[in-house]
């Protein structure tokens, strides 16, 4: 059971904290992965000429680009606008958002050496994180925002292959061959993790997501015995601030168990895995999902039929969060996600 955050009485009881807490709610809450991104004309023109990182480092517009989807689609909670690099830079690893490419890190890690030179993060590396939450805070009223962080492996993944990998051919040679180097490395990133979630809860975040983007490349015995004991850690050191934990990754249906045993109050679930499936996979947590990203580009017909399709099977939780299967696409017209809450909100009405 999630202990309810002791600051704010409207927040406590916004449909998305109780659905997370897998409490009745007048409709099914439902908000967007990426839903403050390109897919917006409103953002790509905040954000024209920016570099990602510094985009993340400046509060005001951290600001206008969480609240830009609350706007435009009433969605039920915001997501913190950031990258789930963000906390690396804070500790000094050269990396870099290139754009169509994605995180790319000057050196790659992968000796004993190099993890003893990754240092810890204080809240004081992140300043702008603090004020960011706390300028949305009052911006947002009674709407939760969501705060995040990418889980150890993904973090690792990134810096063992120096970038984005569909193989993760050096991240798994480092798992079998340099055990010791790995869990170092890891451990390292699990209080990263940590501290970059609990500064996002202490300036005001009603919830956090732990994004573990590449899991699902691993069987579950490899993620039983290289990731959930790093994922468990981050999880558990947010376990008593009253904030609900949604444990997210792609092509998880296997890992679904494994990711809800790792400390989730919700297990978020990509479109491969039907709800009511899932939900007999996760210890009778609330689920978050799961409409396929490509769906929002078919007619709207087809649109609304997957929306209550999606809402049927999301019945068999004690709690559902409507959300994506994945990130919104970059080339999605944002009436198309505008008309996604009006279905859910119209058809889950209770």
């Amino acid at each position: 059971m999630i202990p309810m955050m002791a600051t704010n009485g409207v927040l406590n009881e916004s449909v998305f904290l109780r659905a997370c807490r897998g409490e009745d709610t007048t409709h099914t809450p439902v908000w967007f992965m990426r839903q403050a991104g390109r897919s917006l004309p409103e953002y790509r023109k905040v954000r024209e000429g920016i570099p990602m990182l510094e985009a993340c480092r400046t509060p005001d517009l951290v600001c206008e680009i969480t609240l830009q989807p609350v706007r435009r689609h009433h969605v039920d909670a915001a997501v913190f606008f950031s990258d789930i690099v963000v906390p690396l830079a804070a500790v000094g690893v050269d990396v870099d958002i290139v754009p169509g490419t994605g995180p790319v890190v000057a050196e790659p890690i992968r000796t004993m050496d190099q993890v003893e030179r990754l240092r810890d993060l204080t809240p004081e590396d992140v300043p702008y994180i603090t004020e960011a939450v706390g300028l949305l805070r009052r911006e947002l009223g009674g709407t939760p925002l969501i705060g995040f962080a990418g889980a150890p492996f993904t973090l690792a993944s990134y810096l063992v292959e120096g970038g984005p990998s569909r193989t993760h051919v050096q991240t798994k040679a480092l798992m079998y061959g340099a055990p010791e180097v790995w869990h170092a490395l890891c451990e390292r990133l699990a209080a990263i993790t940590s501290t970059f979630l609990s500064v996002q809860i202490e300036a005001g975040a009603s919830a956090v997501q732990l994004f573990d983007s590449w899991a699902g490349a691993l069987s579950l015995a490899d993620y039983e015995s290289f990731v959930a004991p790093h994922s468990r850690r981050v999880l558990a050191s947010v376990a008593d601030r009253g904030v609900p934990r949604i444990h997210f990754g792609v092509s998880t249906g296997h890992l679904l168990t494994a990711m809800a045993d790792a400390g989730a109050d919700v297990v978020g679930v990509d479109w491969r895995t039907p709800l009511d499936t899932a939900a007999g996979l996760v210890g009778g947590r609330p689920l978050q999902g799961n409409l396929d990203p490509c769906t929002l580009m078919a007619p709207d017909e087809v649109l609304e039929r997957e929306v209550r399709r999606v809402l049927a099977e999301g019945a068999a939780a004690p709690g559902h969060v409507f959300n994506l299967g994945h990130g919104v696409l970059p080339e999605t017209d944002p009436d198309a996600l505008t008309r996604t809450v009006e279905h859910v909100h119209r058809h889950s009405a209770r």
